[in-house]
């Protein structure tokens, strides 16, 4: 069932606001009841099962939250995607994909493409990618649901990628990082052609990102995007998982 609790957001610390209350196992309110400010919050509670989490995705809501907090869902409204054939290659990005100084793969390694995320950046010393994530997103992997792309160098070293959650032909992009430069956006680009080789024709980018927009990334509003999800995760999907990409044929 939903109650409502008070608490302040680290956005407002001056005042206290009423938010509705997820209890465990219960149903979300309706994305489009989501905040205008902060844009997209719906809600607080609930818990990061694989259950939860695949119930919140299908219905346009994710999880997003500082440490210390209770856990926070989202649906923004405009929200970020990315249609496969708006994609941006750029020649420098053609050249150096083609050059194979890097190879990509799926789900090779999960567990440390999600700390790579969480790790600390340049621009922040904090992450919300916390422990209690990291659990939930591994526990999600290991039930066929969350997936990696790897980027590897010409030493066997990881380089970057990205990880998020595939249901049907939906896929929810969570975050990515880069230890060698352009290995992020490599992760994307191949991610992105493979999805629509595979008929998976959108990408989730949750809210707009100038960094994304540059590469393709378009903004929705929220009910044109919670249709396509509604959409695309009743589609049955076969994607091979857990192999090498061959980019060449992609790009």
């Amino acid at each position: 069932m939903l109650n409502a609790i008070w608490m302040a957001l680290p956005e407002y610390p001056s005042m206290s606001v009423r938010l509705p209350w997820l209890s465990v196992g219960a149903d979300f309110p309706d994305p489009e009841r989501a905040w205008l400010e902060p844009n997209g919050l719906l809600c607080a509670g609930g818990d990061l099962s694989p259950t939860t989490l695949l119930k919140a995705y299908a219905r346009g809501i994710f999880p997003w939250y500082n440490a210390g907090d209770p856990i926070l869902w989202w649906s923004p409204d405009p929200r970020g995607v990315l249609w496969h054939e708006d994609l941006h290659i750029s020649r420098s990005m053609r050249r150096l994909l083609k050059q194979q100084h890097y190879r990509i793969s799926t789900d090779l390694d999960f567990r440390a493409i999600i700390e790579g995320c969480a790790a600390p950046r340049p621009y922040a010393d904090a992450t919300w990618i916390q422990p209690a994530m990291q659990q939930a997103y591994c526990a999600l992997h290991a039930a066929g649901h969350a997936h990696s792309i790897e980027v590897w160098d010409d030493q066997g070293q990881l380089a970057g990628g990205l990880y998020g959650i595939c249901i049907g032909r939906m896929f929810y992009g969570e975050s990515m990082f880069s230890r060698q430069p352009n290995a992020s956006k490599c992760a994307l680009i191949v991610l992105s052609r493979w999805l629509a080789y595979q008929s998976c024709p959108l990408i989730d980018t949750q809210f707009p990102n100038p960094h994304l927009l540059t590469l393709g990334a378009t903004t929705w509003p929220r009910a044109h995007a919670l249709k396509a999800i509604r959409d695309l995760t009743q589609k049955p999907a076969q994607l091979s998982w857990g192999n090498w990409i061959e980019v060449e044929k992609l790009i």
